[in-house]
């Protein structure tokens, strides 16, 4: 029993989300074809280069898989693909490739940024202890204290629980929410193993950025990432004096779930949409969690990255930082305690880990992070790409890994 419910759904999940989009993953297509030569045989259905992207981008938004979605692609310092379909929410207006989405944990590498853009200016060094910036973060002499940035990155502070994310009524506090971080001792010995920091994971970055520079991370991060590199409508957290024009989120019901989805906000995808629609919480101050923004300009920042950190004229990072950042900081094998295993670098989710949404046999050195059963973001070093998918439908792993990786090995493979 157990065999058949494995293999028929994934062969008929698969097929169905790859329809329009997998073919050049099996040989049909052509693997040579470019952004800059799209074409469709005359005898055949099937399409090439971006209109076969854009083929499985409508194709996603016809099976209902989400409501709204945009796909952005850099290939080098070029915008190739800009995709945007469907409606912000069940009866809201269309979307556009400007319009904002939630991105759950694709907002973890703007926080890290914000940490990668202080080491490289000498303010912090990864190494530093988190106690050498924050004293009250621990007391002298107890392990805790021997928690460094490094582990912060790579969830290995110990903290991948803390009170504060059940604690909505503080999001929007930092001193509150640094107080929950002093006060929590560590499930595990600072640097021992890697488990996922859901929530802690942003207000353990957030509370450090303030620390070494008085400013508020969202503050830190408007004025030395977004606006540098022109992501003018992204936010780690929507600002007060801006419109409440994010798109709505839609939980899906479970369908042919093989991981359970085990979130710390609500035990149901609808009830964690509700959870993130709500405007109080998209104005709170969840670096791991509440970033808005399009994915053109998710896009954007990786591929400053790319490009060896500057992009248009603007060095965000030095070469030594942007090295740095995405390398393998630590492996992790799944078990029943982290879950599905991970590769970390210094905020990144890497590839090469199973279940991987980066694609199918995405290349080792991906580097990005997904969102929460929604979206996700990733740069390839090797064929040159950063690469944006976000959508407002929140579906469980196996539904949505699906998803972002065959979009994710269509483009790569009709962009390489």
């Amino acid at each position: 029993m157990a065999e058949t419910r494995i293999t028929w759904p994934r062969r008929t999940v698969l097929a169905a989300l790859g329809a329009a989009g997998t073919g050049s993953i099996v040989g049909q297509g052509s693997v040579g074809s470019t952004a800059d030569e799209p074409s469709r045989s005359e005898d055949s259905f099937v399409s090439h280069g971006i209109e076969r992207i854009e083929d499985l981008f409508e194709h996603h938004l016809e099976l209902g898989l989400h409501h709204g979605a945009q796909l952005a692609v850099y290939r080098g310092d070029e915008l190739v693909v800009d995709l945007a379909g469907g409606t912000l929410g069940p009866e809201r207006e269309a979307v556009t490739p400007d319009s904002r989405f939630l991105l759950f944990s694709c907002t973890k590498p703007y926080a890290a940024a914000c940490l990668h853009h202080l080491a490289d200016r000498g303010r912090l060094d990864f190494d530093d202890r988190v106690v050498d910036h924050w004293p009250a973060f621990a007391a002298e002499g107890t392990g805790k204290a021997s928690t460094t940035v490094r582990h912060v990155l790579t969830h290995q502070a110990g903290l991948p629980e803390t009170p504060a994310d059940d604690r909505p009524e503080i999001w929007d506090d930092p001193d509150s929410l640094a107080g929950s971080m002093e006060a929590v001792d560590p499930e595990f010995p600072p640097g021992s193993t890697a488990q996922y920091h859901t929530l802690s994971f942003g207000w353990l970055t957030g509370e450090l950025v303030r620390q070494v520079t008085g400013q508020r991370i969202d503050e830190y991060a408007c004025e030395h990432v977004f606006e540098p590199l022109g992501m003018d409508r992204t936010h780690i957290g929507l600002p007060d004096d801006e419109p409440h024009d994010v798109a709505t989120l839609t939980g899906f019901d479970a369908s042919d779930t093989l991981v359970e989805t085990d979130v710390s906000i609500g035990s149901t995808n609808q009830e964690v949409a509700e959870t993130f629609n709500q405007e109080s919480i998209r104005r709170s101050l969840v670096p791991g969690a509440n970033g808005v923004g399009p994915a053109r300009e998710l896009a954007r920042f990786y591929a400053c990255y790319l490009n060896g950190g500057g992009l248009d004229g603007t060095r965000l990072l030095g070469p030594e930082t942007v090295e740095e950042a995405p390398s393998v900081q630590v492996e992790v094998e799944p078990d029943e305690t982290v879950g599905s295993g991970q590769r970390y670098g210094l905020g990144f989710q890497l590839g090469g880990a199973l279940p991987d949404r980066h694609g199918i046999g995405a290349p080792l050195a991906n580097y990005g992070h997904a969102g929460l059963g929604s979206s996700i973001s990733w740069a390839d070093p090797e064929a040159d790409i950063a690469f944006a998918y976000v959508t407002n439908g929140i579906r469980d792993d196996f539904q949505n890994n699906a998803r972002m990786a065959v979009m994710g090995e269509t483009v790569r493979r009709e962009l390489a």
